[in-house]
């Protein structure tokens, strides 16, 4: 295999392991908070917490402006994963085009009627190629691992958003 395969794959796996790193913290910072919310008590210094505080004794107009603002810190906390993996498809398009870049530069127009040269050329088409391809693939499967993580992380961030704001809401109304 040709040396840039190497190089552009590990780029890409080393983009992958952080964003999949990530969504990990995220799934694991969302399951906690979410336990706190669903026993009743979160801790105060969570985001859960600082949301409850902030809505009690709010009126109903407060509490829905404090649950879109709470809504969108979530959100943005979660986007972030998918902007990783949108970037493994174009770091795997990166690749296909420096694959081609190099399967093309063995091709010389001026020598390849010369058939001791044509061996040479066909050996660099064939590694770009293999750069290429493979670079394309990389990218694209560590992209559907990555997305279907990030999957599991927006229905964890739902379940969290709607858990939270129903309990604010319940206490708000009793309160």
């Amino acid at each position: 295999m040709n040396e840039r395969f190497w190089e552009l794959s590990a780029l890409i796996f080393l983009v992958f392991l952080y964003g999949l790193g990530l969504c990990a913290e995220r799934v694991w910072r969302h399951s906690v908070e979410l336990n706190g919310v669903k026993t009743g008590a979160p801790a105060p210094d969570s985001w859960a917490g600082r949301y409850l505080a902030d809505v009690a004794g709010a009126s109903p107009e407060s509490r829905a402006l404090l649950a879109d603002g709470f809504r969108l810190k979530i959100t943005n906390r979660v986007a972030i994963v998918r902007h990783i993996a949108n970037a493994l498809v174009f770091l795997g398009l990166i690749g296909t085009v420096i694959g081609f870049i190099i399967a093309l530069s063995g091709v010389d127009p001026e020598t390849a009627g010369k058939a001791e040269n044509v061996a040479a050329m066909v050996a660099t088409l064939i590694s770009g190629m293999s750069v290429a391809l493979y670079t394309t693939l990389t990218g694209a499967i560590l992209y559907t691992w990555l997305t279907i993580s990030y999957r599991m992380l927006v229905t964890g961030a739902v379940d969290l958003i709607t858990a939270t704001v129903e309990l604010g809401e319940a206490r708000g109304r009793t309160g």
